[in-house]
Order: C-alpha cells, then structure tokens, then sequence
C-alpha cells in the first residue's frame, strides 16, 4: 500500500474515532486534538522506522513509551483511556499496513466499529456509577444502601466507602446503581438527544 495512501485511511479513522464518535459523546475539545495529534505523531514515527528497517519491537516500545508518558501526566477517565489507546492502534495499524493493506483496513474497521458499539449511549443504559458525598455518617450497611438507594432514585448493585469523616459528619461513597425505568429514560434520551447534534 501507498504510504500516502495508508496515512489517508489513518486519518478518515482518527477523524472518525475523534470526532465523529468522542467529541459528539463527550464534548472535550481539549481531547480531539490530543487524539488526532497522538495518532498522526505515532503513524508518521512508525513509517519512518519502517522506511529505514527498523523491527516491529522498537514501534511498539514505542506504542508502550507514548501511552505512559500521556497516562501520567493528566487525570483521565476509563474512557479516555479507552480512546487514547484507539488513536494510539490506529496509526500503528495504518504505518504497518503498507505491507498488508487488507489487513490494516479490516482491522481500522474493527476498532472503530468496538469503540462505536462500547461506548454508545444505548449501551447499559441503566447502569450508572457515581461519587456521593453524604451529610450523615451511616454505621449500618442497611440504612446506608437505603438512603443512597433513595438519594440516586434507583437499586444500588455495589458500593464502597471511599472515606468517613467523624468531625464533620460525612462520607464519601462510591456508587453502582441501575436507574428505574423513568429516570434512566430520561438520562437516555438526553444522551442520544446529544449525540445526534
């Protein structure tokens, strides 16, 4: 495949992961270019080790070297995460696949179509995960699910206290909970109403 060939898939995917799938989602400017600047730089440091010989071992030191040094230097969610590593596979897959274009446009699909899938709004829709700061120390586990339970308007499936502070007279819970039926109508509304904008 064409080197400038393959860099013209890469960057329908990235635009398409980037644009198309995260920012209509999540609506982090900040994000987008940080995904299609990461999957430009990793494409074009991978054709460049390929033009000159260098093995399959170094580009994806590479891949491992790039996800560390964005991963500790700011707090990201699980789902940038996610989104991170997509842009990172991209522009590997798109500098590889000059060898087997088949190869390299299959497997640019699959990713897109599993973010796609992953994080659309429809999927789980109900399940929801929160941190809760409560104005009461609750001492029993019971009345503690309860109270949250009435708090989030729905069935809480785990949680964990995260601190307890006795001098103040609160605590910070993390929560799993699946929203009734109403509520979690709304909320999925709401988001598809955004995703569609």
């Amino acid at each position: 495949m064409n080197i400038w060939f393959a860099l013209a898939v890469d960057l329908v995917a990235v635009v398409l992961l980037s644009y198309g799938l995260y920012f209509r989602r999540h609506g982090r400017r900040d994000l987008l270019f940080a995904f299609i600047a990461l999957n430009v730089g990793v494409f074009a440091a991978m054709a460049a080790m390929m033009t000159v010989g260098v093995g399959l071992a170094v580009g994806f030191g590479l891949f491992g070297v790039l996800s560390i040094i964005r991963l500790r230097s700011d707090a990201v969610t699980q789902t940038e995460v996610a989104y991170y590593f997509t842009a990172l596979a991209l522009g590997l897959v798109g500098a590889l696949g000059r060898e087997i274009p088949v190869m390299a446009v299959s497997l640019t699909v699959v990713l897109l179509v599993a973010v796609f899938v992953a994080d659309h709004p429809r999927m789980l829709a109900r399940t929801r995960r929160q941190t809760v700061t409560l104005d009461v120390v609750h001492r029993n586990p019971e009345m503690l699910r309860a109270d949250l339970e009435h708090r989030l308007g729905g069935k809480v499936s785990a949680l964990t206290v995260l601190e307890v502070d006795y001098v103040r007279d609160l605590m910070v819970v993390d929560v799993r909970f699946h929203a009734t039926g109403s509520e979690a109508k709304r909320e999925t509304s709401r988001l598809v109403e955004e995703v569609a904008r």
